[in-house]
Formats: C-alpha cells, structure tokens, sequence
C-alpha cells in the first residue's frame, strides 16, 4: 500500500504550485526535467470508480498493477475528470483545454453518432460534429517534439474519417470509434462493425480488452530510436458488462447493455488491471521502463455497477462520485515513489505535463488551461487552491459545478427545473450537508467564478 506522506514531507514533495482562478493561464512549459526525453505511456479506464481500485480502497477487486504503480509512483486523491462522462473528458485530455472551447463536444457522442444536444444536434446536421484537426492536439505537440505516437483503444472523439486519429498527431491507431462496443464482436448496438486499424474497419478474434493490450505491447516492441507518446484507452469497464468468459453467439442487444453484475465489472477491472501488467512488463522486458513516464487515470467515474467509496454520486452527474477518479503516476528518477498527494487537479492538467515533459509546447493561440501538475509534484512546495469548473450538457439538462479550494457549488438545470447544492468538501467530502442557504456569501462568490468562467470558454462559432 502507497505511504502517506508527513505534512514536512508533503511540502518538501509538492512545491512550485500556482492558484489558478482565471483560465488559460496555469500552465508555465519549460524544457524537458531530463536531458534525455521520456517515453510516455497513458492509460485511461473507462468509467472506473474511485473505490474500485486497490489501492484507493477497494476490497474486492485485485489491482496488483495498479497498486504497484502507486508503490513505485504517486497516488493522486484529489483528482478530477473534465467531465462525468466520456467524450468531453477525451476531448479536455487532448487539447489540454476545457472542452467547452470547442463545438458540441460537451456531451459523450451517441452511438451512431448521434448529437445529444442542441450544439451537437446542429454541428451533427452538417457532418462537423467531433474533434477538429484545428483544435491541436497533445499527440502533435508530441509528434513535433520527435515523438512517435500512437492511440491503442477508444476514439469517441468523431465518427467521419476526418476526425480520426491520425487527422491528430498519431501515428497509428487501433480500436474503437465510439463510446461502447461489444468486447467479442465488436460491434456498437446497432450493429455496426466499429473497430479500426488506422482508417479502416477490421475484423480481429479476441475480447476487446486483450486486444488493445496486445497492440499497446506490440507499438512498443516495435519502436525505434525516437521516443513514444502511447496513450492506451480502454473500453473496460464501460457497458456492455461482459468479462472475459462471457462471449455469446450473438453481439449483446441494446436492451442488455446496461444489465450486468458486480461481479462481471471486478472480472472486465482486473482483466484490464492484467494488461496493463502486461504493458509494464513490456516496458521493462524492452529496458526503457526507467525512462517512461506512465500515467494512469479514469475519465469519469463509475455507474452503479462500480463503486465511487467514499464519495456520492455517479457517472453522468458531478457530485464527487462521477468526477473524482483513480490517477497514478510513475516516473523513475523524477518522482519519488510510494507519495500521496491531495493537490486538487483534473484531467486537463496533465496534457500540459505531457507536453513539457517531451519538451513541446502549445501554439500561441490555443494556451492550455490547467497547470504542469507533475512539475508541480516534482519541485516540491505547498498545496495551493484550486478553482475548477464543470458544465455537461444532455438534451434539456444542463449541470454546472466549480469547486473553489474546498467549497462546492453544484447546479443542476432540466427546462425550468433548477437544484442547487453547496458544500464544504473538506469536512464533508461525501456531500451530504447542502449549505446553500446557510453560506449565502460563499454562494453568491461561487455563482460569480461560475458565470465568468462560462464567458471566457464560450465556443465561437
């Protein structure tokens, strides 16, 4: 089990923090920490639960991997998804940018590409709905940094050809195009085959989990002498729930997608948690495991079928339970290992590291905003505040959040329907106290960050 730091070890461990209230303006690149710059492995679980990981508690689901990763490296609990679900989160992670920035992205694409929301209903219209190659992506940066690149999972980033991920930076893909796909045969519920290799549909025998892992392994056998930015995007344990004994004649019914148990979920988790074994192993087998920086995170987190201890809430909603997610990052040499770090961070905060890391940095019109959060780990000093926001927008049901160092306003929105919800996480990180009408000043100050904060990432069409 990771060690949790004293205060004078946490201090000595997290300096070089900035509080970051205004967006666009966190995040300071310098060159990379190392002459020599790292290979850079990211994986991303797909709708995993706080509390379904070993060593974020979890006492029924084997994560060795996982919670050897947080041994060797540091466990971060206090991180936050862009998003409660899956595209938008996708999209904050490769542009290093909130995803409200760009159109109709704020939503997890339907299957068959299907538009949720106004935006997306529009954007879906005219074929435009998905990532565009304008809106840079990390894996470029990389790319124009010397790094070979590749994605080994899921898209859900664009349907149409010219969302792909090579249309990106990669240099290869393999893996599904949208949010869920039958893990034997590989189709979407309409029945539609959605597994690619670069731009076209293929045919491949195996459970979907296994056959990422053994893409991820082979890109890395196969690398040359220039470094790799690998981001591994697993479909488990997103729905269908089936683990690795479950395969049927026939591809799971729309009817069926969501029905499954706790126990097939812990079998689909700790398949995943064995590739990504795999893939540490491989790192190691191949001698480059001491120059890789590995980062583990979900984007979002889990349905009721997974467990969100100790938080409330689910996937889809953004109580703490659909938004605060497992991250685990290793990197020899740099950071030390077995650490616990509290620091309040999302998803966004990490593209920033990966590109300073590789010694690449944005373009002038498109800064990032969040911070080098593992910069920040690395130099050592306090935890600093934090102001964080959230929009996810469905159909009629707009959800807003921002999170202000330990205070939280939460605001849920369907037609003329309105909830609001205040809390202080920091005696109360389960949110079952609303002092909304008891905090009136602090709400009225977090309402403001809020509408400010919507003003300056508005999508300009």
């Amino acid at each position: 089990m990771a060690r949790k730091l004293t205060r004078r070890q946490f201090l000595a461990h997290t300096a070089g923090f900035t509080a970051l209230g205004a967006v666009g303006t966190g995040c300071r690149l310098g060159g990379p920490p190392k002459a020599k710059s790292p290979n850079i492995v990211l994986i991303m679980a797909d709708d995993l639960g706080y509390g379904d990981v070993g060593c974020y508690g979890c006492p029924d689901i084997r994560t060795p991997a996982m919670d050897g990763l947080a041994n060797e490296g540091v466990r971060f609990t206090a991180f936050y998804s862009n998003a409660p679900e899956c595209t938008p989160t996708r999209t904050a992670l490769l542009t290093g940018r909130y995803q409200h920035r760009v159109g109709g992205l704020e939503c997890a694409l339907g299957i068959g590409n299907v538009g949720r929301y106004d935006d997306a209903i529009r954007l879906r219209e005219t074929h435009e709905m998905g990532l565009p190659p304008e809106e840079t992506s990390i894996a470029r940066m990389l790319k124009g940094a010397g790094y070979a690149t590749a994605v080994c999972g899921k898209w859900h980033l664009g349907y149409e050809p010219k969302f792909f991920p090579r249309k990106h930076g990669f240099d290869y893909w393999f893996g599904p195009v949208g949010g869920s796909i039958d893990y034997f045969h590989h189709r979407e519920y309409t029945g539609e085959p959605a597994l690619y290799q670069n731009d076209r549909p293929v045919e491949r025998e195996g459970y979907m989990t296994d056959l990422i892992t053994d893409e991820a392994v082979k890109f890395i056998e196969r690398r040359k002498s220039a470094p790799f930015f690998l981001y591994v995007a697993y479909t488990a344990p997103h729905t269908p729930y089936q683990g690795p004994g479950d395969r049927k004649p026939e591809p799971v019914r729309q009817e069926d997608y969501g029905k499954g148990s706790h126990e097939t979920y812990a079998a689909m988790v700790e398949r995943m948690d064995e590739g990504i074994g795999r893939i540490l192993r491989t790192l190691a087998e191949e001698e480059v495991a001491d120059n890789t920086l590995v980062i583990f995170m979900s984007d979002n987190g889990a349905n009721k079928t997974g467990k969100n201890s100790p938080f409330s809430g689910f996937k889809g909603n953004l109580f703490e339970g659909g938004i605060r997610v497992p991250c685990i990052v290793k990197w020899p040499g740099v950071l030390a290992g077995g650490a616990v770090s509290g620091q309040p961070c999302m998803t966004m905060d990490f593209s920033c590291s990966i590109v300073r890391a590789a010694g690449g940095g944005p373009p002038a019109n498109r800064p990032f905003d969040g911070i080098d959060i593992l910069q920040a780990v690395q130099t050592g000093g306090p935890m600093q505040k934090r102001t964080l926001f959230w929009r996810a927008r469905r159909g009629e049901r707009t959800r807003r959040a921002v999170r202000d160092g330990s205070l939280k306003y939460i605001r849920l929105q369907n037609g003329d329907d309105v909830e609001e919800y205040f809390f202080d996480l920091e005696r109360d990180p389960e949110e079952k106290d609303n002092l909304l009408s008891s905090r009136t000043n602090d709400v009225r100050r977090l309402k403001a960050l809020l509408r400010n904060w919507q003003e300056q990432v508005k999508h300009k069409r």
